[in-house]
């Protein structure tokens, strides 16, 4: 048995090596498991387990040319995002994180929990072509930046081999 609950003494730890230890323990979670979903749905609590301040936390997919919801943990979601709407759907469609501030002045927002107030979304590329995205949701304005963009790019692109289904 694996306890890969985060060490409250490294609650101040800096951010890149928060992410690198992240990153390390989805790793270990997804050594030697081949099914994508349950790899994604484990990765999803390690990161709800991991970060504090969030509502949600887990994964979008691409099926079909849409996202459809994947493992997650937190609060009820939105089922299907169109590629180009909302931060998930600009984040699949551009191939760019998507780091917002304030969800309410993003063009285009979809509000599938009137919690929420910042979003990190990152894309995760399989086989060179946008899989998921990871999707990261708080009730705190400005609770992501740009370390926290780059720790989460960090862990989407070790993740990949492990997710794709």
């Amino acid at each position: 048995m694996f306890d890969f609950a985060p060490d409250q003494s490294n609650a101040d730890l800096p951010k890149a090596e928060l992410y690198r230890q992240l990153a390390e323990a989805a790793a270990a979670l997804t050594e030697g498991e081949s099914d994508g979903v349950a790899n994604m749905a484990n990765i999803a609590a390690l990161m709800w387990e991991s970060l504090p301040d969030l509502n949600w936390a887990g994964f979008y997919r691409v099926v079909e040319g849409e996202l459809v919801l994947g493992p997650f943990v937190g609060r009820p979601a939105c089922i299907r995002i169109p590629v180009g709407k909302g931060v998930c759907g600009a984040a699949a469609a551009t191939a760019e994180t998507q780091l917002v501030e304030d969800v309410h002045a993003f063009p285009g927002h979809i509000a599938c929990d009137a919690i929420t107030k910042s979003e990190l979304v990152v894309p995760v590329v399989c086989g060179g072509e946008i899989c998921a995205v990871i999707d990261l949701d708080s009730p705190n304005l400005a609770r992501f930046d740009a370390d926290d963009a780059k720790g989460i790019e960090l862990l989407a692109s070790q993740i990949s081999p492990s997710i794709q289904i």
